[in-house]
């Protein structure tokens, strides 16, 4: 079954497809009450009573039973078995002559439900219904070249291929047609699940400037060389609360912070590269480098030391642990795309910019400090650095890496509001 973007437009589709059914009960009923149907009056009584019952069930099972395929299926075969009956009473009912029998009635109503049938878009719907009446209908016309024969008025290929032939001919070019359109439209509209898809999953983790661009790339998202201002964002003793916090409690700690960290760096145009575990690492500048990522992730770095620190007294204040957190910032080279793995291939950046950012995270839980920023971000801002508490501290030494850096870094508790505004200014301005 074929899933839907639209619900209700799909509701009000069927419900106009709905609507054929009863301009053609309409035109068999006034095609009843007017006469000319010498020989097939009862024929015809079963076929407007029969379809008056089919339609209203169709009608109901459109409002209440919408996604149940087989109950599609089961009313077109049922359409298509009355066109079969509508058509013998013309073809088959009627005298043996050499004149084709069927009448404007009986055509109509065949096109009508076939129209009826193609409005719900669905190829294997409208095979359906043509094969059973196009199979119904020639082999009715072989049987009526064949008393032809019998009774001598024509050959059996002269009585075969005749105007009822041409009809029969007609309604298949018509059926293949819709059948095309049918065709076409699936798909589109898995296309457009794909794309749909394609976005919600990328709206995790990228700003929806960033989905845009990502979306105009396609798949033209190979591993290239770029600067990037990386950030990481830990929280402390995270580990010691999950281990003995019960399951409900702890997903929903995590899912706050995540949301809260995630939503920042959306703002400022950054992207989420992982969640691990109370982790997150964010990128800014990629896949899309612009000029100002450092400033953007300075000002996202600093509003996320202000949020987290409402959200840790918000979750004191209604019995939730409170939870500090670290923030590491760092400017440099990076390697990102699409990284090719076999069985999983993940959009990241990898480098020693991003090993230098993780260690600046762990460097401020020694120092104590909600931030740290490498002297490499600073002297890529355009703007003058932002005025708070700062620290400076040269040639640290971090684990894993030979050459030693050079960071700022903001003592815990000191007030950094006036920071957090020209931060959120800055990022304002560069937007």
């Amino acid at each position: 079954m074929t899933s839907s973007l639209h619900p209700h437009w799909d509701f009000a589709r069927e419900m106009r497809s709905i609507l054929l059914r009863f301009v053609a009960f309409a035109i068999l009923l006034a095609n009843l009450l007017l006469g000319g149907n010498e020989g097939a009056e009862h024929m015809h009584w079963i076929v407007v009573v029969s379809y008056l019952v089919i339609s209203i069930a169709s009608v109901a099972m459109a409002r209440y039973l919408p996604d149940r395929s087989w109950l599609k299926t089961f009313f077109v075969v049922l359409d298509a078995l009355l066109v079969a009956l509508l058509l013998s009473a013309h073809i088959l009912a009627g005298p043996v002559t050499e004149n084709h029998n069927l009448t404007t009635t009986s055509l109509v109503v065949a096109f009508i439900l076939l129209v009826h049938v193609g409005l719900k878009l669905e190829r294997r719907l409208v095979l359906i219904f043509s094969s059973i009446v196009l199979v119904a209908w020639v082999a009715m016309l072989a049987m009526t070249a064949a008393r032809h024969q019998a009774a001598g008025t024509l050959s059996l290929l002269g009585s075969f291929f005749n105007q009822d032939l041409g009809l029969t001919v007609s309604f298949g070019f018509t059926a293949f047609a819709i059948y095309l359109l049918a065709r076409d439209h699936d798909r589109t509209r898995k296309e457009a699940l794909k794309a749909d898809q394609r976005r919600q999953n990328l709206s995790r983790f990228f700003s929806p400037l960033v989905v845009s661009a990502l979306q105009e790339k396609g798949d033209a998202l190979g591993l290239e060389r770029r600067d990037a201002a990386i950030m990481f964002v830990d929280l402390r003793d995270f580990t010691l609360f999950a281990e003995a916090a019960p399951a409900p409690e702890l997903a929903f700690v995590l899912a706050e912070y995540r949301q809260l960290v995630s939503q920042t760096i959306f703002e400022h145009g950054g992207t989420v590269d992982k969640f691990i575990g109370d982790g997150v690492m964010a990128v800014f500048g990629q896949p899309r480098p612009m000029d100002d990522d450092a400033d953007r992730a300075m000002a996202c770095a600093l509003d996320l030391v202000d949020a987290l620190n409402d959200w840790k007294n918000h979750s004191a204040r209604h019995g939730h642990p409170a939870l500090d957190a670290g923030i590491g910032l760092h400017y440099g080279k990076v390697v990102g795309g699409v990284l090719d793995s076999g069985c999983h291939s993940e959009f990241t950046v990898i480098g020693d910019a991003v090993n230098v950012a993780q260690r600046l995270e762990s460097l401020s839980k020694s120092l104590d400090a909600p931030l740290v920023v490498s002297a490499a971000l600073m002297a890529r801002l355009r703007a003058p650095v932002p005025p708070a508490n700062w620290t400076m501290q040269n040639d640290v030494s971090l684990p894993g890496r030979r050459l030693p850096v050079d960071v700022c870094y903001l003592p815990r508790g000191t007030g950094i509001s006036a920071a957090h505004e020209i931060g959120s200014a800055q990022a304002a301005h560069e937007r």
